[in-house]
């Protein structure tokens, strides 16, 4: 597909995409389980949208089909160790031009088990995930956004080169009620077809 054009639905992508290590699919509904064992820990959980300590009511939103059409899954080996996801959305646009804008980017997010970090799951995973929007989906920018003090996730970010576009103080509300910063990262199509290739995907 080139890049720029409107993107295509997730259905018509081939599955599963597979990296030097990994293998990424949308989820099902028996990946419930694992999914859950990663997100009710801790230091996953205190970073999250929502916390993962009740598994009922996990399952329940997991179930949501707007939820699943948005998630895809980390394996390891076969074994689900994270997940991702991809929300496309609109740009904003004027009005002559607004239907031009429609689905052409997407927030990307991600969800790794913290006992397997320090291994660049997370970065090989995300990296296919930017690739997939691009290069299947046809999208022409992704965002990405967390706490600035969610220092790991801004790192990626970094890593698998998107640019900083926004430092917002005091603008995220906290589950401890805490007022924290927040932070934007994006990349556009152009950009990244300038970066170096790594983790090629395996053919």
């Amino acid at each position: 597909m080139i890049v720029g054009m409107a993107p295509t639905d997730l259905s018509t992508v081939r599955w599963p995409r597979t990296t030097a290590r990994l293998a990424i699919r949308p989820f099902m509904r028996e990946d419930t389980e694992p999914l859950w064992q990663v997100r009710r820990k801790d230091s996953v959980a205190t970073w999250i949208y929502s916390t993962a300590t009740d598994y009922d009511a996990f399952a329940v939103m997991m179930a949501d089909p707007a939820r699943m059409a948005k998630t895809l899954v980390i394996e390891l080996d076969g074994v689900v160790i994270g997940d991702l996801m991809i929300a496309p959305e609109d740009a904003w646009g004027q009005f002559e031009v607004a239907d031009r804008a429609k689905g052409t980017q997407a927030e990307l997010g991600w969800v790794i088990d913290p006992a397997l970090e320090g291994h660049g799951y997370a970065t090989e995973a995300v990296r296919e995930l930017i690739r997939l929007c691009f290069e299947d989906l046809g999208m022409r920018r992704v965002i990405a956004q967390c706490f600035a003090a969610n220092e790991a996730s801004w790192r990626l970010m970094e890593r698998v080169g998107m640019r900083r576009e926004a430092y917002n103080v005091a603008d995220s509300l906290h589950r401890s009620g805490e007022w924290m910063d927040g932070i934007v990262y994006a990349l556009l199509a152009d950009e990244w077809l300038g970066l170096p290739a790594e983790h090629p995907k395996q053919t």
